[in-house]
């Protein structure tokens, strides 16, 4: 196996330290399980953002910029301007109490009850729940498995865009890992100009590559700008799920305020914390990430080892962004049960393929599950060793 070293970015990390009882994560089952199933990390906040928020607290907590923090929205646009998302018109920018509830607003705004929305899948669940738990019906297009990763069917997405009014893209996409090209992202934008639709594209992971050059959002191409809604945020990369905060990104203004408008006030509004946080997130944090997609890096290859050498049956592609995993384990002992078998078996927690499927494609993600790497070295080897051993 390849002896893949820790890049110098964390100390050992403890799973009884980590076991606090603010952690979800840690606490949601019991204290013999390494939990490795929700999407945050192990790793401490970075120190340019705990400076931030304690100078923030002393200035005290009444109403922040809530009609635009100027420095954030700044920060932002030059952020935003590397991935090509330029020239934004102003109120092309909304803020958001996080991003889930930005896909929620989108379906609602761009869609009527009993209308079709286009996604893949497997795909983040909020994905397919926001679409039927309003009313809306999946038009889902099973990503296809290759030897060179997963890939677009194309053929398939020509079919279900015909009758649909929106396409939902993850992009980094959630579980599969992977980065869609720039020829990809080009026949995704033929698509929706071909069929008038409406696109949403979640590029929340987009700071956790492990591909080169720089992100290519979607909407960076004048074409699909006044139909797209992009939405991001801060808390994977910069490990901040616990200070809810996102922002929905648009080249129409108007479409902007009407996908913002349609949650009014149900939606609720940021946090001044979460503002603090992000503003030095994007003016210091930069070191920081650097140093977190190192360790995430060398995770990943340690895992793609680990599991080619002690677990073959294991199939699976090494992801080229997030810390997620998604492991194929239809040829192992107790395929129809995995994630129970696994966490009453081997003590480790992880989360159910059909989570990532809307109901009619459940079947067909039984037997995988998805893996979160983003912890020690120490803590991913003992959960890898626990699986190896359960599984025989």
């Amino acid at each position: 196996m390849t002896q893949t070293q820790n890049p110098p970015a964390y100390p050992t990390l403890s799973a009884l330290e980590l076991r606090h009882p603010d952690s979800l994560k840690w606490t949601l089952y019991g204290e013999d399980v390494i939990p490795m199933w929700i999407a945050d990390m192990d790793f401490p906040v970075a120190p340019a953002i705990l400076s931030a928020l304690r100078e923030r607290l002393e200035r005290g907590l009444g109403y922040h910029q809530m009609m635009g923090d100027q420095a954030l929205l700044s920060l932002l646009c030059a952020k935003l301007d590397t991935h090509g998302l330029k020239d934004l018109p102003e109120g092309g920018i909304a803020m958001l109490p996080g991003v889930v509830p930005g896909i929620y607003a989108t379906v609602a705004a761009l869609t009527q009850p009993g209308e079709k929305v286009l996604t893949m899948t497997p795909v983040y669940h909020p994905f397919h729940l926001s679409i039927t738990t309003q009313g809306r019906e999946v038009a889902a297009v099973a990503l296809l498995d290759s030897p060179d990763g997963y890939q677009i069917d194309w053929e398939g997405m020509e079919a279900a865009a015909k009758d649909s009014k929106l396409m939902l893209l993850c992009h980094p996409h959630n579980p599969t890992g992977r980065v869609w090209t720039h020829d990809e992202l080009e026949k995704l934008r033929d698509l929706a100009v071909r069929h008038d639709l409406y696109v949403l594209s979640d590029e929340l992971h987009a700071d956790l590559r492990f591909t080169d050059g720089a992100f290519e959002s979607f909407a960076a191409d004048q074409r699909v700008q006044g139909r797209t809604i992009t939405v991001t945020g801060p808390c994977k990369a910069f490990n901040t799920a616990g200070l809810g905060i996102g922002v929905m990104i648009g080249h129409d203004a108007e479409l902007v305020k009407r996908v913002r408008a349609a949650a009014g006030g149900l939606m609720g509004h940021e946090g001044a914390l979460s503002v603090t946080m992000w503003q030095a997130a994007l003016r210091d944090g930069g070191p920081w990430l650097a140093d977190t997609v190192a360790y995430l890096r060398a995770n990943r290859d340690f895992l793609t080892d680990y599991l080619r050498q002690h677990l073959p049956a294991v199939k699976f592609h090494p992801v080229e962004s997030t810390y997620l995993a998604w492991l194929d384990l239809r040829d192992c002992p107790h395929a129809d049960d995995i994630q129970k078998f696994l966490l009453e078996e081997a003590r480790v927690a992880l989360h159910d393929g059909p989570t990532f499927a809307p109901e009619e494609f459940k079947p067909q993600t039984q037997g995988f599950i998805r893996l979160n790497f983003a912890t020690s070295r120490e803590i991913l080897t003992e959960a890898l060793e626990r699986m190896r051993r359960a599984l025989g």
